[in-house]
């Protein structure tokens, strides 16, 4: 099996491919792959896609690798292979992003990538930290995570779910702020799974025996 950590020069790769290639071998789930060629993703069993920075920078960085975009599309849509989004790779989901401009997303979990607004004006933007999860839905990638548990965040921009069915968590930030989202063979966390210590890592060793 075959898991690949899509490489478009968006954040540092490093400490996501460690905490990945840690859980492959704990739940043997074969082999973490980085990658940036179209016809490995086009293969992979499951596709996992990182991002850090601003929404249109990393769009234009991931569609302007000849096929690549194009390879992840049909791994998801076509071959329905799990998908896993963290940080603006879990924003690249979104139907539009509105940061510094409107820029297209996958639009596979409806709905606008909006700056955060916090009701308090002593929270700071970028939402920069440990926040508590609230659980809004089960999914077999939240076995073992309960309401309470800390994940990291770093980020100024957050989805506004059109579906809340599709809302999976969120956090509290001067008001509710998405944090996980998914539907079918598709996942993504606003935070940083591994940088979120125990719930971060079973989140990644989850996705890595989901069977949906």
């Amino acid at each position: 099996m075959i898991t690949a950590l899509v490489d478009y020069d968006s954040g540092n790769l490093h400490s996501a491919q460690k905490a990945f290639e840690r859980m492959t071998a704990e739940v043997g789930a074969g082999d973490i792959v980085v990658t940036s060629a179209p016809e490995v993703v086009a293969k992979a069993d499951r596709v996992v896609l990182p991002g850090d920075g601003a929404f249109p920078h990393c769009r234009a960085e991931l569609f302007a690798r000849s096929g690549l975009a194009e390879a992840i599309v049909e791994a998801v849509t076509v071959k329905a292979r799990p998908f896993f989004g963290i940080c603006v790779g879990m924003q690249m989901l979104a139907t539009t992003g509105h940061e510094y401009e409107e820029t297209p997303g996958f639009d596979w979990i409806a709905g606008d990538i909006r700056r955060i607004a916090p009701t308090d004006p002593a929270l700071k933007v970028p939402h920069m930290g440990w926040n508590d999860l609230v659980i809004d839905h089960p999914h077999p990638v939240l076995d073992g995570i309960s309401t309470g548990e800390h994940a990291y965040f770093v980020h100024s921009y957050a989805m506004d779910v059109a579906n809340p069915a599709e809302r999976l968590a969120h956090v509290d930030y001067g008001g509710d702020v998405t944090a996980i989202v998914g539907r079918d063979t598709i996942i993504g966390t606003q935070f940083h799974p591994e940088k979120s210590q125990a719930a971060g890592l079973r989140m990644i060793g989850n996705f890595l025996r989901w069977s949906p």
